[in-house]
């Protein structure tokens, strides 16, 4: 029970973090070239939206995890390496990205001719990135391989998923069971508090992860599935992830939830209504 309460304590602590950070965010973000304004973005309803809710999650995560004392130390730093580290990836491709080469078709077809692009940047630094995390956690050879692509594929998933408001955040809080009813989930507490702090402002639309936040959430999710599964449950995690990975160069996510009720209505939840047609 008193490991129950220290991950439930551990939301707590991140959910908090993360809103202070939030606070401070603008202000410091104005003392940077360009100022907050180049974190703005113009949504599909024509209003600007900030950007700067990734770096935001990627801290808050973090120091969530460096918080989370019921976690081993060397845990708690491979759960703040995933997250700032993908999170820069992430950042790089919302600053410099073109939005032109999409998917991993796009970015190998832009290699092919000549071009490096910033998705192709990310997607090696999210490789080393959970590498490097595995490593810290304690993972060594072929095992640091596999559980550093799961950190890496889950990354690269969820921000695959996060094209409509609130449903990468709301993958992370579907992970909350696990606080309680688990017998690992040692660093689920902060990604599922982060994505407390975040939801609102999310779903209502004033401000979106982008793919520093989408990143950061997913390495986190990753990270705590390889420290809680054994060899076994990570090789299937890996092949799961590889086939949806695939499976998205090909297969709409946003069209496949449309279409599946339940998926539909835990996506719309909490959502503004969809502007109306011209």
């Amino acid at each position: 029970m008193g490991r129950r309460a220290d991950r439930i304590g551990n939301v707590l602590v991140t959910a908090a973090a993360t809103r202070t950070i939030s606070a401070v965010a603008a202000p410091a973000a104005d003392l940077l070239p360009g100022g907050r304004a180049r974190w703005d973005r113009t949504n599909h309803r024509g209003e600007t939206v900030s950007l700067l809710e990734g770096p935001v999650a990627a801290l808050g995560i973090a120091s969530g995890a460096l918080l989370a004392g019921h976690a081993a130390s060397r845990v708690r730093a491979a759960a703040a390496v995933a997250a700032l580290g993908a999170g820069a990836f992430g950042a790089l491709d919302d600053l410099r990205g073109s939005g032109t080469d999409r998917g991993l078709r796009g970015h190998l077809a832009a290699l092919r001719s000549g071009r490096l692009t910033t998705g192709a940047v990310k997607i090696v630094g999210l490789g080393a990135t959970g590498w490097l995390a595995a490593r810290t956690a304690g993972h060594r050879g072929v095992d640091a391989v596999v559980s550093g692509a799961v950190v890496a594929g889950t990354a690269n998933l969820t921000n695959l998923l996060d094209l409509r408001p609130g449903r990468s955040l709301k993958l992370a809080l579907l992970q909350a069971p696990a606080l309680v009813l688990g017998s690992g989930a040692a660093l689920l507490g902060p990604p599922v508090g982060a994505a407390v702090a975040l939801l609102p402002d999310d779903l209502a639309e004033r401000s979106m992860l982008g793919d520093t936040g989408a990143n950061a959430l997913g390495a986190a999710l990753g990270l705590a599935a390889v420290v809680t599964y054994g060899r076994a449950g990570r090789l299937v995690l890996l092949v799961a992830l590889v086939a949806a990975t695939l499976a998205s160069e090909r297969v709409s996510f946003t069209q496949v939830i449309a279409r599946t009720p339940a998926l539909r209505a835990l996506d719309e939840l909490g959502r503004r209504p969809a502007p109306p047609a011209r």
